[in-house]
């Protein structure tokens, strides 16, 4: 990737950045926005200005932090037993250390909080409080994320348009328009907020990007960060040993030989390439990770693939377009965020089975977990949508519709998030 290429989407970042930051402290100061929020059954009761919410309160970018920012910001300040946080009641049978009430902390991956308390240390220089200082840490941490996952986008785009010839103008723009896509998407403001979303992609995408130049132990390790980052990135292991296998094939020139094979380095990359699966069963073991099962199931009502449940919730859903026009808008772009998923990962297939079967597994996973919201944000980690549009985009039609559309889109639910109302 030349320096060039790097220079042009840093300072396409930092406008973005600076630009989206504008954007939520000139909203908020502008309008006055009618609470509650109706889009979905329970909104109403989490967007009244009376609920008791410390980590949301405090007026230092205080647009950056809604919903699960205050679990994030609880985690990096006094851990996941917070007693400020609401917490579960012990469960019917439970067995200790299961038998007490467990904070809602506990739903949430530690990668992001940890980072969020690690960088609040030096950044404590400037004076803030420390929900303040965390705050920043967490926004930090967001966008440089964000940047990591703009850079191996560009280069996943590369490996799109071209095989191994020299880089073109014409490479060279898909992949910016690629970067762009990504932080012009619908719900790409999630990317700087105090959310994981900018970690997880800068993390799983950047494994992918290394994957393309066969580093192994790198593209391990990003993933195992990214398995304990969000639940998804144990997903990873897919396009892992795909290509590890491809490399190891009886058709690659690059196979290595016996001798290769029984060396440490090898049994190395080995292990880094399942690092994904060994670090989720040993977080899954843990009382993390029987905590994190229990919360999830009896406050968040989210189960993976119960089928029964995502059933009944994506009906109500579809009927939900018939209904008050919150929720008929909230839905409108959840389905239309869903088909654009499935359908670039069907267009992928052939040219990029791994990242395609991996994205289709994302969508899958989130779809039935037993809930019918937040999609369009999960859906912001599937790289064959950046991928498909960046192609489509060479269309300069194309691109300034799909621009306008998606633009548009971007402004509302960033300022519905920055009142703290739900965006998803």
């Amino acid at each position: 990737m030349s320096r060039s290429a790097i220079r042009q989407i840093v300072c396409l970042w930092l406008a973005w950045a600076v630009v989206l930051s504008g954007y939520q402290t000139a909203v908020t100061a502008r309008y006055q926005v009618q609470k509650p929020d109706a889009a979905l059954p329970w909104t109403p009761a989490l967007t009244s200005d009376q609920l008791d919410q410390p980590y949301l309160k405090d007026p230092f970018m205080n647009a950056k932090v809604a919903w699960d920012s205050e679990f994030y910001l609880s985690i990096a300040l006094h851990g996941y037993d917070d007693p400020q946080v609401r917490a579960v009641p012990p469960q019917p049978h439970a067995q200790p250390p299961y038998n007490r009430p467990l904070s809602l902390n506990y739903a949430f991956f530690p990668v992001y909080p940890d980072l969020m308390r690690v960088l609040a240390i030096p950044l404590g220089f400037l004076g803030l409080n420390a929900t303040a200082t965390a705050t920043l840490a967490g926004v930090l941490i967001s966008l440089l994320g964000s940047l990591a996952g703009m850079v191996a986008l560009y280069e996943l785009t590369q490996s799109d348009s071209r095989s191994d010839s020299p880089q073109t103008s014409a490479d060279h723009a898909a992949g910016l328009r690629s970067a762009f896509y990504l932080i012009s998407f619908p719900t790409s403001f999630f990317l700087a907020q105090v959310y994981t979303e900018g970690l997880f992609i800068g993390l799983s995408f950047g494994c992918l990007a290394m994957l393309q130049r066969k580093q192994w132990i790198g593209a391990g390790i990003l993933a195992a960060i990214a398995t304990l980052t969000r639940a998804v990135g144990v997903g990873l292991l897919i396009p892992l040993l795909w290509a590890w296998f491809q490399h190891h094939s009886a058709s690659d020139p690059e196979k290595p030989t016996r001798r290769a094979l029984l060396t440490p380095r090898y049994w190395l990359q080995t292990i880094a390439l399942l690092s994904p699966l060994l670090v989720h069963l040993g977080w899954k073991a843990s009382f993390q990770g029987g905590a994190f099962q229990i919360v999830q199931k009896s406050f968040f009502r989210c189960t993976m693939f119960s089928l029964a449940e995502a059933t009944s919730a994506w009906r109500q859903a579809f009927l939900s377009l018939f209904d008050n026009s919150a929720a008929a808008a909230y839905y409108a772009i959840e389905f239309a965020i869903i088909l654009i998923g499935i359908t670039s990962c069907l267009l992928t297939l052939k040219r990029h089975p791994a990242i395609s079967i991996y994205g289709l597994l994302m969508i899958t996973v989130s779809t039935t977990c037993g809930t019918a919201w937040s999609i369009s944000r999960y859906l912001l980690a599937v790289p064959s949508i950046f991928l498909v549009l960046s192609r489509f985009g060479q269309s300069v039609l194309f691109d300034r519709v799909w621009t306008l559309i998606s633009i548009l889109f971007l402004a509302m639910l960033t300022a519905l998030f920055s009142f703290n109302l739900w965006a998803g």
